[in-house]
């Protein structure tokens, strides 16, 4: 909502008659109505003296709405927070897969290469013939 209609609205909610509020603010009841109008607006201080006068805060006065500016500021970093959360899901997963895939792989290698099989020598010692172990 306006400044305009914020002032109307809390005036009118106060009981206060344009001239009562511009005695309180220290200015004219037309300067009342060119704020009412949107026409002109308060300097600060003349805020200041219009919260009292109307008894709310600068920002309710305003309309300066924080709290729906904090409360879509958390709707937004719970949402990145929930991307965030879904792509660390998708790297664990990979990075494990890897790893079992890894594992797999050595240990196939390591049996493929030194399994139940042992290299020896033959007798000529030229060439290596391979044995079942305990066969020789």
């Amino acid at each position: 909502m306006a400044l305009g209609q914020n002032i109307l609205e809390l005036r009118k909610k106060n009981g206060l008659s344009q001239e009562q509020l511009g005695e309180k603010v220290n200015v004219t009841r037309q300067t009342i109505s060119n704020w009412e109008l949107e026409e002109t607006a308060p300097n600060p201080e003349q805020l200041k003296l219009l919260s009292k006068a109307l008894n709310v805060s600068v920002d309710d006065l305003i309309d300066n709405d924080l709290q729906n500016v904090v409360l879509s500021k958390i709707k937004m970093t719970e949402k990145q927070t929930r991307t965030i959360k879904k792509i660390l899901k998708c790297f664990l997963i990979g990075f494990i897969t890897f790893l079992v895939i890894d594992i797999i792989a050595f240990i196939i290698c390591f049996f493929g290469h030194y399994g139940p099989f042992e290299e020896t020598k033959s007798q000529s010692g030229a060439l290596y013939e391979i044995h079942e172990v305990g066969e020789l």
